[in-house]
């Protein structure tokens, strides 16, 4: 057989690699039955042969950058194909596609998945599933660097591999490579690399066909580093482009020379150092670190407690099954639940499972393990969602008279926090997007524009803190970098809140991980300690104007249109981070986590946010939410990479279907990075970045003032002629259980997750085009001619402004009291109800309408209106146009909740 390909072929991108790979091996193997099957002198035989060969040389590229089956595995399947013993190769295929149907590999003690049926041969030699007697153990993979003699690496991995126990809890294997190149291209390829070896044995290019878009990203990575011939410099260059792309992997050094002689020059960089002949101290630091990552100390904790015995003679009668076991009405809690779950139920502190409210054994550890895996000083769990994780964080930091800045499009969570804290609010502008009836994100030089007007009217010292949502519901993410950086350029000791709530699955990807706020908070730190930050940052002051001030802001135009970096002697780096675990990541719904990066957190902020911290969190806790967060980071740190590497080629591949297919682009379209930022927020000018590639999708995000998850799909429903709660409700949900959660008048979001399988995406695809298909028959039966247009409703109107705080409750730079007028309305009578119609009476004759409660309209899901805010015209037409199902401050039978003349009277006279 002439493969007459298999030296061609380029690595598939990083982004479908996994997908790539596996469906070859899958197509190989049904390709290898055919032959089988087929006499040699039949006109198909030739034909799939062929096939045969071209899926070889797709596998020959990526194969050399995984460990299972291995290089020598494939070599085997090869050469059985080239002899012509296609039957013998498919045997061989068919055991390594068993290998790929998890991303962590089980294996029974034939070494095949249990499940599976029995293959004819068995017992490949030569990097196939490892053998434990009985037991099952997940298998990983160990990068190795060494550019040696082939006959010495391979003596050296045997001696290693020959370490293992059966005992051991995993197995692994190595890839083995010789460059950096080809080093980062293992990395970004193969997720299933849990450590890296190095060895001062590399050279510096591949030797093999790079992808373009690997190729581009791989030189980007790698520039500015490699400038020094000392061998040791480019191993800590290498180091240190590794801890940016994966910083969850331990990076391990062989050393060629004295260890001594180099020590001074690496403390830190690397896990650990060896010499060649710490065969077993090797391997035993690589069981030790990936245990170390498996380890659930409150899960652990909960599994014991579970299977001891008891009585129970404290709260909880559900305990250990107690209540319901037994019972002819409630035992079915038991059936559908099972017994694990309720014997996991407690209210005890004892035993190792530790108090959620003073934790000091087994949630205490589970707390720093998260921290080491989201890059935070200090990580809480929370179990009542993130609307909790922000009251506790806005409540440590914030006192009556405070200041905070705050995105108006927020979650009302925040809002009602801040009711709480009794802080001023200055609420910041999203630009609009009014087309598609959604805001975007706040644009830099609003944020920067409200501080400099705060400075000019002498309120600075009052600013507290700047909260801002990372991403936005619909995929809009800011660079928190270059926010932090030139807001505290002009209020050095501002505290930052980035609400993470639909962002918690970022930090395990090289792309997203930037655009974190313990990432970007991390790297500020580093960065102001050198002396290039220094300089730049002396020759910035010496050029920036004085101050602008209330009599003469001309200055200030100067530090709106610089590029500001903040003072490395005055800044303090105070950031703040929720996310829901639940939403992005994997646990029990209420799951979420609060991230803190505070330099200042034991001197000015531990005491404080212990008191909010017991504030607002049960002394009840669920304690399965506790053991799921637990999970969930175990999770992302072993396989995390590898999960959202599948979200976000999954999330491309149904745009692709989107775009591609006729019939669907008739009716539908992906909105794209174009139409949801607008183009001066922009450096890169490309539309879909992931599209163009790993390295236009990762300069976009290094330069880009704003950008688009990819893994998120607004999907523009305009020319359906369909609503998009209609469509969400009647089409996707009641039509085929389609879950989606956000939609406009135009568009509804299409979210993929962690979770999302290559099914459930061919499903929606399916869907999709049965509703096209439905549409398009009524539009023959109709005789209609396809509206290019969009809905008539709120996309015609423009999306409102937050008008402004009444007088009674204004402060300064825009800013007003929210907490004095929420409970303005405890007096009684202080407010009344209004229709629209009474509203848009009074205001036409010039009255002064105030809004005394929230009104928060689902979608799309923040307040209209606030406590204390003036109702505009512009509002009321907004409102009297929208037909969302669920408006939470509104009756629709007494109208809008409004302040009465007489008491915002009295009360302006007792202020």
């Amino acid at each position: 057989m002439r493969l007459a390909k298999s030296n061609k072929q380029a690595i598939a991108t990083p982004e479908s690699a996994w997908r790539k790979r596996k469906d070859a091996w899958e197509h190989l193997g049904y390709v290898l039955s055919e032959i089988a099957s087929i006499p040699v002198d039949e006109a198909g035989r030739r034909e799939n042969e062929q096939e045969a060969g071209r899926l070889l040389g797709l596998l020959s590229a990526i194969e050399p950058y995984w460990a299972n089956p291995g290089l020598e595995y494939f070599n085997r399947v090869a050469a059985l194909m080239s002899d012509g013993h296609y039957e013998d190769a498919m045997h061989l295929v068919y055991q390594a596609n068993q290998t790929f149907r998890t991303q962590t590999q089980y294996f029974d003690a034939d070494g095949h998945d249990s499940a599976a049926p029995e293959p004819a041969e068995r017992g490949a030699s030569h990097g196939g599933p490892q053998q434990h007697g009985a037991r099952t153990v997940p298998q990983v993979e160990i990068l190795l660097v060494d550019n040696g003699p082939a006959e010495e690496i391979e003596r050296f991995k045997e001696e290693i591999l020959e370490q293992r126990q059966r005992t051991d809890p995993f197995h692994y294997n190595f890839v083995v490579v010789p460059s950096v190149e080809d080093a980062l291209a293992a990395i970004v390829i193969n997720p299933s690399i849990q450590s890296v070896v190095l060895s001062a044995r590399y050279s510096l290019e591949s030797s093999r066909r790079l992808s373009s878009t690997l190729q581009n990203f791989i030189a980007g990575r790698m520039a500015g580093y490699f400038t020094s011939r000392r061998q040791i410099q480019g191993l800590l260059d290498l180091e240190q482009i590794l801890e940016k792309l994966r910083p969850e992997l331990p990076v391990y050094l062989i050393a060629g020379v004295a260890l001594e002689s180099i020590a001074h020059e690496i403390t830190g960089r690397f896990r650990r150092i060896f010499s060649r002949n710490d065969r077993m101290d090797l391997h035993l630091s690589i069981l030790a670190e990936i245990t170390d990552r498996y380890d659930t100390p409150f899960f652990a904790a909960l599994q014991k407690y579970a299977k001891r015995p008891g009585g129970v003679f404290h709260a909880l009668p559900i305990s250990r099954a107690a209540s319901v076991k037994n019972s002819p009405w409630a035992r079915d809690l038991v059936d559908f639940y099972g017994k694990n779950l309720l014997l996991a139920e407690t209210s005890a502190t004892s035993g190792g499972l530790d108090s959620l409210l003073d934790p000091q054994s087994s949630i205490k550890k589970a707390h720093e393990l998260a921290a080491r895996a989201f890059r935070s000083h200090r990580t809480y769990f929370v179990t009542n969602g993130t609307s909790t994780a922000n009251k506790i964080v806005h409540q440590s930091i914030l006192a009556p008279g405070d200041i905070v800045l705050v995105d108006r499009n927020c979650h009302k969570s925040h809002h009602y926090s801040l009711v709480l804290a009794g802080a001023n609010v200055s609420y910041l502008e999203a630009y609009p997007l009014n087309e598609h009836s959604m805001y975007g994100a706040v644009p830099l030089q609003e944020i920067k524009g409200r501080l400099l007007q705060l400075r000019r009217e002498g309120l600075l010292h009052k600013v507290k803190m700047l909260t801002l949502t990372n991403c936005t519901f619909d995929g809009i993410i800011y660079d928190p970098r270059r926010v932090m950086e030139e807001c505290l350029a002009i209020k050095p000791d501002l505290v930052f809140l980035w609400d993470e709530a639909w962002f918690a699955f970022a930090g395990f990807h090289p792309v997203y991980r930037q655009r974190t706020g313990m990432t970007a908070a991390a790297r500020m730190e580093a960065q102001m300690e050198t002396v290039e930050y220094q300089e730049r940052y002396a020759a910035q002051a010496a050029a920036l104007p004085e101050p602008g001030t209330a009599q003469d802001p001309a200055n200030d135009e100067a530090w709106l249109r610089t590029r500001l970096i903040p003072d490395p002697e005055a800044v303090r780096l105070r950031v703040y981070s929720t996310q829901s675990t639940h939403k992005t990541l994997t646990s029990l719904r209420q799951g979420s986590m609060i991230h803190i990066y505070d330099q200042d957190f034991a001197a000015r902020n531990l005491n404080t946010f212990r008191e909010a911290y017991m504030t607002h969190t049960s002394t009840s806790p669920n304690y399965q939410i506790l053991a799921s967060l637990d999970i969930g980071r175990r999770q992302a740190e072993l396989e995390g990479y590898a999960l959202v590497q599948r979200q976000v080629d999954l999330a491309q591949s149904i745009a692709r279907a989107v775009s591609r297919n006729k019939l669907l682009s008739k009716y539908f379209r992906i909105l794209n990075t174009a139409d949801l930022i607008p183009e001066e927020y922009r450096c890169t000018r490309t539309v879909n970045p992931v599209r163009d590639g790993l390295a236009v999708w990762d300069e976009s995000w290094q330069q880009d003032e704003l950008v688009v998850d990819p893994s998120r799909l607004t999907l523009d429903i305009s020319r359906t002629e369909v609503d998009g709660d209609t469509f969400k409700h009647t089409y996707l949900m009641d039509g085929h259980s389609i879950q989606v959660n956000k939609t406009s008048r135009s568009s509804v979001l299409l979210m993929t997750n962690i979770g999302t399988t290559r099914s459930a995406a061919a499903h929606l695809i399916e869907v999709l085009v049965k509703i096209a298909e439905g549409l398009e028959r009524q539009s023959r039966i109709d005789g209609r001619v396809l509206a290019m247009g969009t809905v008539e409703g709120p996309g015609q109107i423009p999306l409102p402004d937050f008008s402004s705080f009444a007088p009674q409750f204004a402060g300064g730079g825009g800013s007003g009291n929210m907490r004095a007028a929420y409970y303005l309305t405890y007096q009684d009578p202080a407010t009344q109800f209004l229709s629209s119609a009474q509203i848009k009476e009074r205001i036409g004759a010039g009255q002064r309408v105030v809004s005394a409660v929230f009104v928060t309209p689902y979608p799309p899901g923040f307040p209209v209106l606030v406590p204390g805010q003036v109702v505009t015209m512009e509002i009321m037409r907004y409102m009297d146009v929208l037909d969302t199902r669920e408006i939470h401050g509104y009756h629709p039978d007494l109208g809008y909740q409004v302040f009465t003349n007489r008491a915002l009277r009295e009360f302006a006279a007792d202020s």
